[in-house]
């Protein structure tokens, strides 16, 4: 994944940068992501049990506390606060997989020896959000039945000759753009934030190895300004992965809500 210069200029990073095969090639290729999603998968589970295999009702260790200061914040700061006390516990377990594999691979994609994110990659996004896009609309019809779930949707009180139109923006909000976003929002993010630090490294290198007069300087101040560019993008990162995760407990609360 590097840019080259030829003929004496410089090629920025593209999108085909992020098309990494590792197996074969075309739409069934095992690609570098791919491989990134499946080693975190094991990494995740290996690792949370080992850090839950002995546990205390008092913290015994700062790893324990970690491991439940950071359940905390999905179970209560999320699950519990969004989708209220009654139902939550029940989605404990998906909103908390979800965080901890978004976040584990966000986080890879500016730390070395990775340093490529799985969610620029647009399929994975996709991949989660059909998950959340299944299940809260199964919720609502399991809990309202199909004719109710799409009642529910309207708001009371809309004049009858608003009702068509009201229904129709209310049909493309579920079905459409509530999965797009959540899909896009994610993606965009990781895409735009790694192609960003492409550009700023590699426009440093670029610089200090074939600039002339002060052109190296100003690749090491590139260089500079990717390390702390770099560490506002792991904020980033964090911060998408909670979204994600909170917009998922918005859905399911709103899918089990007795009015609109």
């Amino acid at each position: 994944m590097l840019a080259t210069a030829e003929a004496g200029g410089w090629e920025a990073p593209g999108v085909s940068d992020f098309w990494q095969p590792l197996i074969g090639d075309g739409a069934w290729a095992i690609t570098r992501p791919m491989f990134v999603m499946a080693i975190s998968v094991v990494v995740i589970g290996a690792v949370l049990l080992a850090l839950t295999k002995k546990l205390s009702i008092v913290p015994a260790n700062k790893k324990q506390f970690a491991t439940e200061a950071l359940y905390g914040v999905v179970r209560n700061g999320v699950a519990r606060d969004i989708i209220g006390s009654r139902e939550f516990l029940k989605f404990v377990p998906l909103l908390f997989t979800m965080f901890v594999l978004i976040v584990v691979n966000n986080l890879v994609g500016t730390l070395p020896p990775v340093m490529f994110p799985t969610m620029s990659r647009f399929a994975f996004p996709v991949a989660l959000t059909l998950i959340v896009f299944v299940l809260y609309h199964a919720l609502g019809v399991k809990r309202k039945g199909a004719v109710g779930y799409i009642k529910s949707m309207v708001p009371p009180g809309i004049p009858i000759a608003l009702l068509p139109i009201v229904f129709l923006l209310e049909l493309f909000t579920y079905f459409i753009s509530r999965p797009l976003t959540l899909a896009v929002r994610l993606f965009a993010n990781m895409f735009a934030g790694h192609m960003l630090i492409l550009v700023v490294y590699l426009g440093g290198e670029y610089l200090i190895l074939h600039g002339d007069g002060l052109l190296p300087v100003a690749g090491v101040v590139s260089f500079l300004g990717g390390v702390g560019f770099s560490f506002f993008e792991l904020l980033i990162q964090v911060l998408q992965a909670y979204i994600f995760t909170l917009l998922t407990a918005v859905y399911i609360a709103g899918s089990l809500a007795d009015e609109h």
